[in-house]
Formats: structure tokens, C-alpha cells, sequence
């Protein structure tokens, strides 16, 4: 994977950055010298990727196990992260998850954590970040998910992915003025070793080759192919984009091998 800009000097955090995109993205910006702060809740993957990036590349790299709907602990390291690496250029609110699918299933608890995983903490942390970020007049990258622009079951996803899409555009105005960028990166679905994908491609053939024809190239995105826009929009190289949604989704149709 090739990236041609300098992050020296440009600390970089990343929530859900032990394993998947996260990881990658956070592999991506060592490479080309950010210093990184990177958290997520499951401690030994992140301190055993934190110390292959310090080995490998040679940059700080602070971390703490967190959930991001603990507002304190997470306006806590982002503090900390600042005065540690110093202002933060760029932030990734990477972390997702869901609860609940279908409208009768779905109860007021899991639209709770659905909306506190996906939109709270990323706000949280972008709230706790702006004083930082207008400092070195960075950059905040939200990942949504293709699941935010196109349907497909899972209702509490899909609806909190497109918050965030729609968030970008707002903050982007309002944060623009202090000299923020904010966009937001929507990846199609990744193909991720040991994850959702890549165990139905193991446990399904079939089925996974079936779900390969809603991509026009016959491949899933890799985490390694989402990373470099993420850079890209975090970089100088992107100062004119603001309030986007990129999609990065292989040109994918649904979002699900087992329809609307």
C-alpha cells in the first residue's frame, strides 16, 4: 500500500483501532510518521498492535482500552493523547456496532446502544477533539457504512450510519469556521479475516460467491483498500473537501447477501 504524504508531526487518534479498518488505518498513518492514539475495549489486541506499529515504525503510539460510550474516560484520553503526542491533527470515529433489526424486534434498549455506539461516542469524541483539531486546523473522518445510503435489513445500522452522513454535512459548517474539516467515509462490505464476511465465505461458498455479483469487479473491498481514503481526507492534499460522504464500496449494490 502505497501513501506519499507526510503525517510527521500530525498525531492522529483512532477510535476501534484494534482489529479491521481501524487497524489498518492506524498502520496506513504510522507509515508515514503520525504519531497515533489508539483505543478500543479490548485491551490485548490493542497493546499488541500498538507495539508491532512503535517496532515497525518507529512513532509514539499511546493507547487505553475504552468504550467509547464512557464519555469521561473516552474526554479523558482524548485530553491525555493531546498532551502526550500534542494537538491532535486528525481524529477517526471508527467504532460501530448495533443492536436490533427488524422494526417489531427492536426495542428502546438496543435503539439506545445503537445510537450511543454509533453517533454519541463518535460526537463525544469529536466534541472533545474540536479545541485540538482548531489548534492545528485538522481534519475528523466519521466512518458511516454503505447500510446509511442504501437498504437493507438492520434498521438501527442503517439509520444511526446515516446520522452520521448527515452529520458531516452539518458539522462541516459548523466547525468549518474554526478551521475544521469533517467528512464522513462510507465503506461498502469489507472482507475482513474472521469476521462476518470472510466466515460466510468459509461456512457459505455459495452463498458468499452469489453476494459477490452485487460488486461489478466480483470483489469485496478490503479494510486495506478503505484506509488510504480515510488518510487522504485526513491529509492537506483534501482541504477542499468538507461535509462529503465518500463512498468506498466497490461499487456495490446491496448491502446484504440476503436481501431488502
Amino acid at each position: 500500500m502505497n501513501f506519499d504524504f507526510d503525517f510527521s508531526d500530525k498525531p492522529v487518534l483512532v477510535t476501534g483501532a484494534s482489529h479491521g479498518l481501524g487497524l489498518a488505518t492506524a498502520s496506513l498513518l504510522a507509515s508515514v510518521g503520525a504519531p497515533l492514539a489508539l483505543c478500543s475495549r479490548n485491551a490485548a489486541p490493542l497493546n499488541e498492535a500498538a507495539e508491532r506499529l512503535r517496532k515497525e515504525y518507529d512513532v509514539p503510539v499511546h493507547v487505553r482500552a475504552l468504550d467509547v460510550t464512557d464519555e469521561p474516560t473516552l474526554v479523558e484520553f482524548i485530553g491525555e493523547s493531546g498532551r502526550r503526542l500534542g494537538p491532535l491533527a486528525g481524529l477517526v470515529a471508527n467504532v460501530g456496532g448495533a443492536r436490533g433489526t427488524h422494526l417489531k424486534d427492536t426495542s428502546p434498549i438496543d435503539w439506545d446502544y445503537t445510537l450511543s455506539v454509533n453517533v454519541v461516542g463518535a460526537m463525544t469524541a469529536l466534541r472533545a477533539a474540536t479545541p485540538q483539531l482548531k489548534r492545528t486546523r485538522g481534519s475528523a473522518v466519521l466512518v458511516s457504512s454503505i447500510s446509511g445510503s442504501k437498504p437493507a435489513p438492520g434498521l438501527t445500522y442503517g439509520a444511526t450510519k446515516a446520522a452520521l452522513n448527515h452529520a458531516a454535512a452539518i458539522l462541516a459548517q459548523e466547525l468549518g469556521v474554526l478551521g475544521v474539516r469533517v467528512n464522513a467515509v462510507a465503506p461498502g462490505s469489507m472482507l475482513v479475516p474472521d469476521r462476518s464476511w470472510d466466515r460466510l465465505r468459509a461456512d457459505d461458498p455459495q452463498r458468499f460467491a452469489e453476494f459477490t455479483r452485487e460488486f461489478p469487479g466480483g470483489e469485496l473491498p478490503t479494510p486495506e483498500d478503505v484506509a488510504p481514503v480515510i488518510a487522504f481526507l485526513l491529509s492537506e492534499a483534501s482541504r477542499a473537501i468538507n461535509g462529503a460522504t465518500v463512498p468506498v464500496d466497490a461499487g456495490q449494490n446491496a448491502p446484504t447477501p440476503y436481501g431488502y
